[in-house]
């Protein structure tokens, strides 16, 4: 039973298992984007606003944007603590935060912004009226909510490479899921880069879907510590996410 507004946070211990870090023990950005939908889909069915509350009614929920900072990037570490709040709604759009912890040490913090979506006609769907449950309030932005920075687009493209959305990418709305975008992002980038830098904070912002069979380019413009991504349907151009990420 849910008393207090502390009781709307959730809370998982998570252990890093051997198929969510790389060669040198570094955790993978697409495991850590999966643990924050797993925690957050999880909280948003406690709280009555979850897939089995929405999917009824032809709706879903649809991430449009992240804010990821790190104060130091989980390597070599077994366990994490995976913290999450939903941080209510506005007219068209609801919020919620995430926070990492490795012992007693904060190492990540998060902030994500979300859609609800008709399934049919994929129109932006109002939330009040739609969402039932007393426990997505209006929100009201604090200290803890991360600002989305703005990500500029490409002026040029360094390097580039082309992948195919497989059967093993899609969703239960039937779209790639959400966390195929960094591995797509992040995969031409080269291989020494990767090994001499680390993610310190990344913007994300998901602009259209991408469906099983189609394939996208992934390009990406580096400068210094900063390199900035855009996935792009191959066939009609239209640009489907956007990233900007720090690294050190």
């Amino acid at each position: 039973m849910i008393e207090t507004l502390q009781d709307i946070i959730s809370e998982e211990k998570t252990h890093i298992r051997y198929s969510d870090i790389d060669f040198d023990k570094s955790l993978k950005p697409f495991s850590l984007l999966n643990f924050f939908q797993d925690i957050a889909s999880d909280n948003a069915e406690r709280l009555r606003f979850g897939y089995s509350a929405i999917y009824p009614k032809g709706l879903m929920w649809v991430l449009l944007k992240y804010r990821i900072e790190f104060s130091h990037y989980p390597e070599d570490i077994q366990n994490l603590v995976i913290r999450t709040e939903p941080r209510g709604y506005n007219k068209l759009f609801a919020y919620r935060n995430f926070e990492v912890k490795s012992g007693d040490n904060v190492i990540a913090r998060a902030s994500s912004m979300w859609s609800l979506v008709d399934i049919n006609t994929l129109s932006i769907a109002k939330i009040e009226g739609n969402i039932e449950s007393p426990y997505l309030i209006k929100h009201e932005k604090t200290e803890n909510d991360l600002d989305f920075e703005k990500i500029p687009p490409l002026e040029r493209t360094d390097f580039s490479k082309e992948f195919e959305v497989r059967y093993n990418d899609i969703d239960v709305n039937m779209h790639a899921n959400n966390g195929n975008y960094i591995i797509w992002a992040l995969e031409p980038l080269d291989k020494d880069f990767r090994l001499n830098h680390k993610l310190k904070n990344i913007d994300m912002m998901f602009k259209k879907e991408i469906k099983l069979g189609e394939k996208l380019v992934s390009a990406l413009e580096i400068n210094g510590n900063t390199t900035l991504h855009s996935l792009k349907n191959k066939d009609t151009n239209d640009e489907i996410c956007i990233l900007k990420c720090e690294w050190v």
